[in-house]
């Protein structure tokens, strides 16, 4: 008799709790309809011209995505970018075809999580998938990737291995075409599709160890992950604090390489002496000021072209990222900072805020 592969067992374990995201609008309807025999509204050729009118308005599907449940009373872990537009109505769709409205209790823009709950359930307890240990996953794992592909193909199943680990990339959003930038993330060769965006990537113990995030265009099976223990993060901080808690530094930067500080060299004739750190610098074409007012960076005396070099002594560079180590700390942290304004270094001393 043929040996079963395990991935089955796993996936009828875990398919009970994911769930598909509809994104719906209403949008006005419109007639169309034809005047006639009134020469005002007949063209050159003595053919009526169409006239519309809108009547009323209707519900327009225009997104989707992917989510699991974390909790028996409905909570759900999604993409903060699945969960991101305005005026618009979320319908959670279980795999027994029950449909719920979504209310938001949470977004966490610098990790792209959001956390979503389902309304009015009427006392049911959903199935739920356990969350394992990111920082334990391993290059050559075996995982799982499961969600609604293409916003129409429910519970969809690829699988592939962890194809990397750490990974940095700038993700477009395909609906509202917004960058960000996310770090840590889990690379994988499983199957992502748009749709899956939300949903669990899963070890073979039927754990979630991220959450399929984004997938590189024209590429062959290159898709990335937040890793579990970011969104684990966010959970504990919505039972304690009734919010996501994220440290806020309040500078604008972009991390120096070789390869930056010689594309200042060429283009601009600006030499920066190092090939490393933060240079502290105004988005272009952004009338926003490169230190932000009032912020904890502005108050400790950061100014515009300084170079962060160190954050309570970690060495900032392009593998320890300033972002990455500010998202480390916690509001209220006294922070030191080691400076080179000029040719001259300098230590800050300031302490982290909540960011609002």
């Amino acid at each position: 008799m043929v040996q079963k592969s395990p991935i089955v067992e796993v996936v009828k374990k875990i398919s009970p709790a994911i769930v598909s995201i509809t994104i719906s609008k209403d949008l006005p309807k419109i007639r169309k309809y034809y005047i006639q025999p009134f020469d005002d509204f007949l063209g050159p050729y003595g053919q009526p011209i169409p006239q519309y009118r809108r009547e009323g308005s209707q519900k327009v599907k225009i997104g989707g995505g992917s989510g699991f449940f974390v909790s028996p009373e409905g909570i759900i872990l999604t993409n903060r970018h699945v969960i991101v537009s305005p005026n618009v109505d979320y319908t959670i769709t279980t795999t027994d075809e029950k449909e719920y409205q979504a209310e938001i209790l949470a977004r966490d823009p610098i990790n792209d999580v959001a956390i979503i709950k389902v309304k009015k359930a009427k006392g049911r307890k959903f199935p739920t998938l356990e969350l394992g240990d990111s920082s334990k996953a391993e290059l050559g794992e075996d995982v799982i990737a499961i969600g609604n592909a293409l916003g129409a193909f429910r519970n969809t199943v690829s699988t592939g291995v962890v194809s990397g680990l750490s990974r940095f990339i700038t993700a477009h959003d395909g609906f509202s075409g917004q960058a960000a930038s996310l770090r840590g993330l889990i690379q994988t060769d499983a199957a992502i599709n748009p749709g899956n965006s939300g949903g669990p990537l899963v070890d073979l113990n039927g754990k979630a160890i991220a959450i399929n995030v984004a997938i590189v265009l024209g590429a062959q099976n290159i898709g990335f992950a937040i890793p579990i223990n970011n969104a684990k993060k966010d959970l504990d901080d919505l039972k304690k604090y009734g919010r996501i808690i994220q440290p806020f530094l309040g500078v604008r930067y972009i991390l120096i390489d070789k390869v930056l500080q010689e594309s200042f060299r060429q283009r601009f004739n600006i030499d920066i002496p190092i090939d490393h750190g933060a240079l502290i610098i105004r988005e272009p074409g952004s009338g926003e000021p490169a230190v932000v007012p009032g912020s904890p960076a502005h108050k400790a005396g950061l100014m515009e072209h300084d170079i962060i070099l160190e954050f309570n002594k970690a060495k900032v560079t392009d593998k320890s990222p300033l972002q990455e180590l500010i998202h480390k700390s916690k509001p209220g942290d006294t922070i030191e900072i080691r400076i080179l304004r000029g040719d001259k270094l300098g230590t800050l001393k300031l302490k982290l805020e909540e960011r609002k």
